[in-house]
């Protein structure tokens, strides 16, 4: 039996629910970022190590602004193969308020790439040293609850991980950019996803 959702969770058909954004909306605060060879490593426990440090540096900074900090995306995940780039979710009181997280956040090295506020106010931030992605959202954000319930299959699911781990090799032979790598990852994912959620009982939000 699947575990019940978190309280602080939107309802189930949001979760379901894939929203794109405003396809005209242009999200890149600096630009576009310039191509970038996609190269994955075997996982490393250093990962761990990694998020744990980010994790404490955030918390210190945000105080009781950051309502939940999460390691995800495939370096959260044992055994993985993953770009060794750190993704942190952090989920803030409201996204919008740019001046309560923004300016904490850059005084630890982060700088913000990306503004969707379309996409559930996304926001997201970039760290050189260690390389991390940082993520912001809003309370009950489906995305986010996406994210959490991918991790964890993963990480409970060996032949689900397996699977994932070749399409991502293939995934990244030939692309310029991490955004045509994801593209070519999408299929699995929302076919993973479509399993996580009929495990769960949830029926097709239409």
């Amino acid at each position: 039996m699947a575990d019940p959702i978190p309280p602080h969770w939107p309802d189930p058909r949001q979760i379901m629910t894939f929203a794109p954004g405003d396809p005209d909306e242009n999200p890149w605060v600096m630009g576009q970022p310039p191509p970038e060879s996609i190269t994955l490593q075997p996982w490393c426990p250093d990962w761990q190590v990694r998020f744990a440090q980010l994790e404490r540096e955030i918390r210190k900074v945000l105080g009781g602004g950051a309502l939940a900090v999460e390691h995800v995306g495939s370096t959260a995940v044992t055994g993985l193969a993953a770009k060794p780039v750190i993704d942190i979710d952090c989920i803030v009181p409201d996204p919008g308020c740019e001046e309560t997280y923004r300016p904490r956040l850059e005084a630890l090295g982060y700088v913000m790439t990306v503004r969707e506020r379309s996409w559930y106010g996304h926001r997201m931030f970039r760290h050189t040293h260690p390389r991390a992605n940082l993520h912001i959202f809003g309370p009950a954000c489906p995305e986010h609850a996406r994210h959490i319930l991918f991790r964890d299959w993963l990480r409970t699911h060996p032949d689900e991980r397996e699977r994932y781990a070749r399409v991502k090799t293939q995934a990244s032979i030939g692309v310029a950019n991490v955004q045509e790598y994801n593209r070519n990852k999408q299929a699995l994912i929302l076919a993973i996803y479509q399993r996580i959620f009929a495990y769960r009982g949830w029926t097709d939000p239409a």
